[in-house]
């Protein structure tokens, strides 16, 4: 790889000519890959190789999934670079918390950070870029997360309408992505040395907003996936004297190094974070920090009557279920389901959700999925979607037909494929392989095809492929 002269001289300044010599050859090796195992799914997922686990992340692998296999359509699999696993071990919240994920997109981490709320709570997954936003929130339906909320709003948005609300706040900022340079060559292209600096200026300023987010005493994880001390321990000790943060210690596993106080303003709790480099560490770049946000806060609280209004403006095509809609929900939900932890049933349109139980009022936030799209109501039925079926286990189900290889090969492929032709018309959950994988209606002998289109794809012919 041919690294900028600039980006060479930086290094070779700040690590010593010994240490810069072997951290610049790394960028010459192969990138790693990895991959998490989904806790929220009722099997563990067959034909993937579980030989090489991590040990700084206990549902991590190291390893390539294809993106065309059982595992990884229904959600039992999530394919995630080693080192960007562990920020969500160190966010690990708790069931029950309130969470934001700021800068949420393509939700590795806002997955991943699910795995440890297990549904419970409330956990908004942010992306400031509308397209990304709909990456984000397809690869929550895929891991099945159902007490998260999918928004596409700024910070200073956020700020203003949540204060003092989260629990836990996790921001892995836009950077210069110098520690990708080996998973995306492209990035060195846009790199310069006055780079790092723009960036930092811009987490600067999404800073100042989130910690108003923030409970006192909340704990704020910071992340970014370059090497700059601007980005980095600048950046914290600029937080610590700005708003008084305490800089937690984080674990540091063989091959993780320290902060580096001598690279900001000399402060020695900077050694509580994590730099982790590709020649010491197998895994590509990353800065971690956990910051504890002090217990006296002065954030201003919005007054009750905009929060008011703003509720009446903003949720004017969200109302709750007709008569009519409930019966058909309510029948389908009784015909299908043994248990079916949801929350408030909420319509957009003719669209139903399960909203979290803990959704405060979002005002102006724009909102992207609100929470989990359990389906339609159509001419006089209901029709349940796609995410709706990748958030339930097998044994939650009455109606589940358990699927050959080749049948799903069918079924993501967009096909019809037969059953027995003794089953009750109507809908059927089908699983593969012991995992959910989408909603069928069996009509004669017939498994109709409700695959999403804009999802169908032709299956590898080895599991083994990489995606």
């Amino acid at each position: 790889m041919q690294l900028p002269d600039d980006f060479k001289n930086k290094y070779t300044k700040l690590l010593g000519q010994q240490e810069a010599l072997q951290f610049l050859a790394s960028f010459s090796k192969t990138a790693n890959h990895g991959f998490r195992l989904n806790p929220l799914k009722q099997n563990q997922p067959v034909n993937i190789d579980l030989s090489h686990p991590t040990a700084h992340c206990q549902l991590g692998y190291y390893g390539d999934v294809s993106g065309k296999t059982v595992a990884h359509q229904s959600g039992a699999v999530y394919s995630q670079e080693p080192s960007a696993m562990y920020v969500g071990e160190v966010a690990a919240p708790k069931p029950g918390e309130r969470v934001l994920d700021l800068c949420a997109a393509p939700g590795g981490k806002t997955t991943h950070v699910g795995s440890y709320m297990a549904n419970l709570g409330l956990l908004i997954a942010n992306e400031i870029d509308h397209k990304r936003s709909k990456v984000l929130m397809e690869n929550v339906e895929r891991f099945g997360l159902t007490n998260t909320i999918v928004t596409n709003s700024t910070p200073e948005i956020i700020a203003k309408q949540l204060p003092n609300f989260f629990d836990r706040i996790l921001v892995d900022a836009p950077c210069s992505g110098e520690g990708m340079f080996r998973k995306d060559p492209d990035a060195v292209s846009y790199w310069s040395l006055d780079y790092p600096e723009e960036c930092a200026t811009r987490q600067r300023q999404i800073l100042n907003e989130t910690v108003k987010n923030l409970k006192p005493g909340g704990e704020l994880i910071y992340s970014t996936c370059t090497f700059a001390p601007e980005e980095d321990e600048q950046i914290i000790a600029w937080l610590v004297k700005q708003y008084h943060f305490d800089i937690l210690p984080v674990k540091k596993f063989p091959g993780m190094d320290s902060g580096r106080p001598d690279w900001a303003d000399g402060n020695p709790d900077l050694v509580n974070c994590v730099r982790i480099f590709p020649n010491h560490f197998n895994g590509e770049g990353h800065f971690i920090a956990k910051l504890k946000k002090p217990k006296e806060s002065s954030s201003p609280i919005p007054h009750p009557s905009k929060q008011k209004k703003r509720r009446q403006r903003d949720t004017k095509n969200t109302t709750t279920l007709s008569a009519d809609q409930r019966t058909l929900w309510e029948n389908f939900a009784a015909e299908m389901f043994k248990t079916l932890p949801i929350g408030n049933l909420r319509t957009f349109k003719e669209t139903l959700y399960s909203v979290p139980l803990e959704t405060p009022d979002l005002g102006k936030i724009k909102i992207v999925r609100d929470g989990l799209q359990l389906g339609f109501f159509k001419k006089n039925r209901f029709e349940p979607s796609y995410a709706l079926a990748l958030a339930l286990r097998p044994d939650t189900a009455k109606r589940v037909i358990d699927i050959s290889t080749d049948d799903w090969k069918k079924y993501v492929h967009g096909d019809t494929f037969t059953v027995n032709k003794e089953l009750k018309k109507g809908w059927y959950l089908l699983a593969c392989e012991g995992q959910s994988i989408g909603f069928s209606k069996i009509v004669n002998g017939t498994a109709k095809n409700f695959f999403p289109k804009g999802l169908r794809f032709q299956p590898t012919s080895s599991i083994n492929d990489a995606k």
